[in-house]
């Protein structure tokens, strides 16, 4: 088996088989009630929920709805987020880890409810999410998870020394009736019931200024003006850092995924181990058939020079374990984790009354977004909230985050450093059709992609964000930042923040 039975570029099988409305750009200043800063599942079930409680929403989205990392999630609607709840029992105690455990199982609870209650077309199906591990380093790792899981009273947990499906492990713990969804479909329901309900919603509109006071007033790149009583930025990377300073407390990690017809039957359930590499299974339907979608190969966005061979190890994984039929489609996707694992939800900064973020989900964001959007909910709204303070973005534990600050900022001045000394030995005139890399043009350092039609596209590489040098993405034919994530496409458009603005376009001549 070899990487030529894949498609040849990304395309996500949510966004690939959703017929999603579209929104016009917006015009005008305007004035609202909440404005909603952010198309993806967090934005747009805060839009709905606020919505449902009769306050004006105006929803603002950089580009299309739902294009960004909801589009390209596994979308697990699960409490189980790997291994995390030893660490946070130990770093915070049982009341706090009690609280992000039973927040994440109502949020699966409510979508399994909603579902059900408005009868959503959305492949929604329950399903036991299996934790495990080959290794016998690891082994000890997993049994002291399983006792976590006893401590925090977690109903339905088993631990088990064989698992239905033939990968190799020397045991798993199980968390039953969790639950897998088509997250496009299912927001697609969502946007819908919001429109009915009066929100209005404004695709191609970033974002890129905050004016603080009592009423807040966002600035899109065109200059208008949305102006509020709150405001919620909920575009993954929270793209204004005057105040909280994300882009030092976040690290932004990508993975990849394969959907796959296989040989073999897969017979259900949700999989994933606690090693490295990462290897995450579920099942989703095409046409009626089951495809499993292979998930995993993690590492920072932007710190890695040969991005495809993450889908060739996958591709690998799959042939060995159920064999391979076809790839009808593979997507990656990469999401910010805060210092001590759990999310940043609440306001933007601790001066910040009316002015709302949520970010850092740490690939578990089918459920701590709907966490998200039931709380700033009832801050808007003045209610009380049990999970507010266990994701008070202005928190700050002197262990792990101090040790995670420091080593996380010390890496994003590497590689600042290290980008800016390079010298690329690749000549423009070298590049193939469909192959990009970084190039000296005119002394000076550039990027280039030549596309499918033998295009020549050259870019400036310098990261609009804060200056750092960007890295060719050849598995997903985009430049990356090694330092905060943001990237671009090859002509230098803004695929994902934090940068707002994008890339210079350069010419051989100068």
């Amino acid at each position: 088996m070899t990487s030529n039975s894949m498609p040849q570029f990304p395309e996500a099988y949510w966004l690939g088989s959703a017929e999603l409305p579209t929104f016009p750009k917006l015009q005008e200043d305007i004035r609202t009630e909440v404005a909603v800063i952010g198309g993806g599942i967090t934005g747009i079930t805060s839009a709905y929920l606020l919505a449902k409680e009769g306050k004006k929403v105006v929803l603002l989205e950089a580009g299309r709805i739902l294009n960004g990392t909801t589009g390209h999630t596994t979308a697990k609607v699960t409490a189980q987020h790997g291994l995390v709840y030893d660490e946070l029992l130990n770093h915070f105690g049982k009341e706090q880890t009690q609280a992000y455990y039973q927040a994440n199982a109502e949020a699966l609870e409510f979508i399994r409810n909603l579902v059900q209650e408005q009868q959503i077309d959305c492949d929604f199906s329950d399903e036991d999410a299996y934790l495990f591990t080959n290794s016998q380093q690891d082994l000890q790792k997993l049994i002291k998870e399983y006792d976590a899981y006893e401590k925090l009273d977690i109903k339905e947990r088993e631990y088990k020394s064989s698992m239905p499906i033939p990968v190799e492990h020397k045991a798993a713990i199980v968390m039953r009736n969790q639950a897998q969804f088509h997250p496009v479909k299912y927001l697609k329901h969502l946007v819908e019931e919001f429109t009915k309900l009066g929100g209005q919603i404004y695709e191609n509109t970033t974002g890129v200024d905050i004016e603080e006071g009592n009423e807040p007033r966002v600035t899109t790149r065109d200059g208008f003006k949305v102006s509020c009583q709150h405001m919620i930025v909920s575009t993954h990377y929270p793209f204004y850092d005057v105040k909280g300073f994300y882009f030092s407390r976040l690290s932004i990690s990508r993975s990849y995924i394969l959907a796959v017809k296989t040989e073999k039957e897969f017979p259900g359930g949700m999989y994933i181990n606690i090693e490295q590499p990462t290897r995450s299974l579920r099942y989703t339907k095409i046409n009626g058939e089951k495809v499993v979608l292979f998930s995993g190969d993690r590492h920072k966005t932007g710190q890695d020079k040969n991005t495809h061979q993450h889908y060739e190890a996958l591709e690998t994984f799959a042939a060995e374990t159920f064999g391979i039929k076809e790839i009808p489609y593979r997507w990656s996707a990469q999401d910010p984790a805060t210092l001590d694992k759990i999310p940043y939800i609440g306001n933007y900064s601790a001066t910040l009354s009316n002015i709302y973020v949520a970010t850092g989900y740490r690939k578990w964001g089918m459920t701590n977004s709907t966490v998200a959007a039931h709380l700033m909910t009832d801050m808007i709204l003045e209610r009380d909230n049990p999970y507010k303070e266990v994701f008070d973005p202005s928190r700050f534990h002197a262990d792990p985050d101090v040790k995670k600050f420091l080593s996380t900022n010390a890496q994003v001045a590497k590689e600042l450093v290290e980008g800016k000394l390079e010298q690329p030995t690749t000549r423009p005139e070298e590049l193939g059709n469909n192959e990009g890399a970084t190039v000296m043009v005119n002394g000076e350092r550039a990027g280039a992609y030549r596309d499918e039609n033998g295009e020549l596209h050259l870019v400036d590489t310098t990261c609009t964000h804060m200056g750092c040098e960007l890295e060719w993405n050849n598995g997903d034919r985009s430049w990356d930042c090694p330092c905060h994530g943001s990237r671009f496409s090859y002509k230098g458009e803004v695929l994902e923040g934090p940068a707002e603005t994008p890339l210079t376009q350069l010419s051989e001549n100068g």
